[in-house]
């Protein structure tokens, strides 16, 4: 079994910072890609940051909206996945998924997408 826990959110006004962190647990093989969606109220999932394995690179890409004041990166060592917020905005107010692509040895030949409970953030004065 295979499970994503995030940790880190909670309340901050307008221009603060927060640090999401994930971390993958179970009969890990290896992890892919990982990454972090949102979802705010009334409004359909997006994704926000993602991050490749260290064989593909490492390579980040981020939403328009966040590019610049977000960064994503991940231990490897620890399984985790991490989202430094940065200038935070009330539109940056949402529950923050973490997503991640796992070899486990139930799966053993391939990749499977595993998501976390999800945190709240929201940003107010």
């Amino acid at each position: 079994q295979v499970q994503l826990v995030e940790s880190g959110g909670g309340l901050v006004q307008p221009g603060g910072s927060l640090r999401l962190s994930c971390a993958a647990s179970g009969s890990i093989i290896s992890i892919n890609e990982m990454g972090w969606y949102r979802q705010a109220p009334g409004k359909e999932r997006e994704v926000v940051a993602l991050i490749t394995s260290v064989t593909n690179g490492g390579v980040t890409n981020y939403v328009d909206s966040v590019k610049g004041r977000f960064t994503i990166s991940r231990d490897n060592a620890k399984n985790t996945v991490y989202l430094q917020m940065s200038s935070l905005k009330p539109e940056d107010t949402a529950v923050y998924y973490c997503n991640a692509w796992i070899r486990s040895q139930r799966t053993y030949v391939r990749f499977n997408s595993y998501w976390g409970q999800g945190t709240q953030v929201t940003v107010s004065s």
